[in-house]
């Protein structure tokens, strides 16, 4: 078993034949929920820093090996973004129902800006090269998302429930 790749498609779920960056961030969000359970939303938040500090080295490495730049099969960069978005939005969250719109909300809010690339997210994706161009597009986009996520679920509670 080939360590890196395992790493940067989140267990493989990269390699899933269509949508495979909607298939690593769904892993993600799941990865991500069980980790909500057991652990505080800043060591999420951490945890997030620090694998993309870590798969920022082994996609340059993997990009020197491939000669591919952003290669759709490495999803380690939805994980971390999937992970910012959640340990944004997760806060406040007080009871299954919430927890379930708030995590729809925010798979919803990540591909969203993860494939639209608005602003400063595109130019990244467009403009910065190797780990950190594949990562820092993502890391921006869940920084969007979570924020975009928190306030839908404001409007919610205001208006809805």
């Amino acid at each position: 078993m080939n360590l890196r790749k395992f790493f940067l498609t989140v267990g493989y779920s990269g390699l899933f034949p269509k949508a495979p960056g909607t298939a690593g961030s769904f892993v993600s969000l799941l990865i991500g929920l069980v980790l909500v359970q057991y652990l505080h939303v800043s060591t999420i938040f951490l945890l997030s820093l620090l694998i993309s500090a870590l798969a920022v080295k082994q996609i340059d490495i993997y990009e020197k090996e491939t000669g591919e730049h952003d290669s759709k099969e490495i999803v380690i960069d939805e994980l971390a973004g999937m992970w910012i978005t959640l340990s944004i939005c997760w806060i406040n969250i007080e009871s299954t129902s919430s927890m379930i719109i708030v995590a729809t909300l925010a798979f919803f809010y990540f591909r969203l800006f993860d494939i639209w690339k608005p602003s400063l997210i595109g130019k990244i994706d467009r403009d910065v090269k190797g780990g950190w161009g594949v990562m820092g597009d993502d890391l921006l986009a869940g920084i969007a998302a979570g924020i975009a996520t928190v306030g839908t679920y404001q409007l919610i509670q205001m208006f809805l429930v």
